[in-house]
């Protein structure tokens, strides 16, 4: 692991709502508005943005816990940027305070897990299951 992780390490990602992350191309809802699986990778990839470059080669981190709250409804063209705090670092498992905002107001909020993991081994397991 790391000791350039340090708890208060911060995230962002961005992204524009289009039909494309709407709930209705998810199949997640019924509604022409930005997804909550969108909002939630979003969240995902602030985070991961905020440890894997600090990370030693053959390293990087995996999502393994969300618990988030959809706050509020996205129209298509507005923007949706995510920020992710990393608050606990306990061992390979790294636990970030995860927001989404649109240029109104907050409409997400949440905790997100990731552990880290030797990428060469983590990808050799999931061959396997390919394999049998």
């Amino acid at each position: 692991m790391s000791e350039n992780l340090k708890v208060g390490l911060k995230g962002e990602a961005k992204e524009v709502v289009t039909s494309n992350n709407t709930a209705i191309k998810y199949g997640s809802g019924s509604v022409e508005v930005y997804a909550t699986p969108a909002m939630i990778g979003l969240m995902e990839k602030a985070a991961l943005s905020s440890v894997d470059p600090l990370l030693p080669e053959g390293q990087t981190t995996v999502g393994t816990a969300l618990n988030v709250r959809h706050l509020a409804a996205t129209p298509i063209g507005l923007t949706v940027t995510a920020r992710s705090e990393l608050i606990q670092i306990e061992n390979r498992k790294l636990v970030f305070r995860v927001e989404a905002f649109d240029s109104k107001e907050k409409i997400g909020e949440g905790t997100h897990e990731r552990f880290i993991v030797d990428l060469e081994r983590f990808l050799s397991r999931a061959d396997k299951k390919v394999k049998g």
